[in-house]
């Protein structure tokens, strides 16, 4: 009996296990009293990162659970939030109608169509030096328009090029435009923000409205960005309000010749049996201001776009929201070069300070002092990235009242209309 217990696990088995326990804890505890072994151990600890999701892990599966309720609170909270980025859209409407008199003026003012009275054209600077020297200049006008009564004076319709002036000024818009967009541009009159109406999904429509010319028979050219203001199913923790996804340009009835968005060439082939060679002239893209109206559309069969044009897209969307957000409603600041140079020193002023903290932190951290905290800005699809990366810096243009006015060829009358429209 005894033989069989020992063979079948008993007794004897029990101290040969405690045996052997006691031998591993005996080698764990001079294996831990060795430095090299704690130095080496200690050292694979620091080397773990310690990051949130790391962290959530460590949790015991009860508190896992109340994480995973406050992730539907956070989704809930989303969707409210997208509603009430959906009612500011309706109030954003409802106020842009109070403006439109406003503007219609302005285009009244610009055009030329109406004059405005003196009451209208009164502005008074804070600059009282300015003001002197300006009443001085008028006075020397004046008296240049009596002594020269041969020479007609100089007073076209309206403030001539204002919107072009505009392109000029920003570089973000600049940039778009070619030599040959130019005399194109120069006969737009207009440019209107037009809001989706009550019911319909979420959008805004850039209206570019050109007189008569000889480049193409719109009256009007539209661009449609449409925006949605709803929390992804796939990453609802990514929503941050409404974004641009998508826009639709219009069709463009260019006059025989006047296509500025394509250019032929001519190219030389070569027969390969009878060595031939014939001259033929086709059609190809052509840089153009103008191909804002032709879009890339963004992929809505769920694959996705190349890195190149995801950022013409990105861009696109960024500029149709710089024109609603800042262009139409400051128009005339934009024409006169301040809200250009407000953009400047706000700038300054940022780097200025971020300047001043690195030098605080100098010295804190070596291994830092070469680093450039100064980062360019990712192109986004989104309307927040848009706000926060369209503020373009462009050259002021200094078409003031007073002398400047009168240094870059406006009358007298030009400059009451432009002052009236500040």
């Amino acid at each position: 009996m005894a033989e069989n217990s020992l063979s079948d696990g008993g007794p004897a088995d029990s101290v040969e296990a405690a045996k052997n326990a006691s031998n591993t804890e005996k080698l764990t505890d001079q294996v831990m009293q060795n430095p090299q072994v704690l130095a080496a151990l200690q050292e694979r600890l620091d080397n773990v990162s310690h990051t949130p999701s790391s962290y959530i892990e460590t949790l015991p599966k009860a508190v896992k659970r109340r994480i995973n309720a406050l992730k539907q609170l956070q989704v809930r909270c989303a969707h409210i939030e997208a509603k009430f980025y959906e009612e500011v859209h309706d109030l954003e409407r409802k106020y842009a109608a109070l403006y439109q008199p406003l503007f219609d003026k302005r285009r009244e003012f610009i055009t030329g169509d109406v004059e405005p009275t003196d009451a209208e054209s009164a502005w008074h600077s804070e600059n009282e030096e300015e003001d002197k020297l300006a009443g001085d200049m008028k006075n020397k006008v004046v008296i240049a328009e009596k002594e020269a009564a041969t020479v007609e004076e100089l007073n076209p319709k309206g403030i001539p090029e204002f919107w072009f002036t505009i392109f000029r000024n920003v570089d973000m818009l600049s940039e778009l435009v070619q030599e040959y967009d130019e005399p194109i541009l120069k006969h737009l009159q207009d440019i209107k923000v037009k809001f989706s109406d009550p019911g319909q999904p979420m959008s805004f429509v850039l209206e570019f409205h050109f007189e008569p010319n000889d480049y193409f028979t719109n009256p009007v050219l539209t661009k449609t960005y449409k925006m949605k203001s709803e929390p992804d199913k796939a990453d609802p923790f990514s929503f941050e309000g409404p974004e641009i996804v998508d826009c639709d340009g219009c069709t463009i009835d260019w006059k025989k010749g006047k296509n500025v968005t394509v250019k032929t060439i001519k190219k030389k082939q070569k027969h390969k049996g009878r060595g031939t060679v014939r001259t033929i002239t086709k059609q190809v893209p052509n840089e153009s201001f103008f191909n804002f109206f032709s879009p890339l559309k963004a992929s809505g069969d769920g694959e996705s776009l190349d890195e190149d044009s995801e950022f013409t897209l990105a861009s696109d969307f960024e500029i149709g929201h710089f024109f609603r957000e800042r262009i139409v409603p400051r128009a005339v600041l934009y024409f006169t070069g301040e809200a250009i140079e407000d953009d400047d020193n706000f700038e300054e002023g940022e780097e200025g300070e971020e300047e001043e903290l690195e030098g605080d932190e100098e010295g804190e951290d070596e291994d830092d002092a070469d680093v450039n905290p100064k980062k360019e800005p990712s192109p986004a699809s989104g309307v927040q990235a848009a706000v926060r990366s369209s503020d373009p810096v462009g050259p002021p243009c200094g078409w003031l009242s007073g002398p400047q006015a009168a240094g870059r060829g406006l009358s007298p009358c030009q400059s009451r209309i432009l002052l009236t429209v500040l």
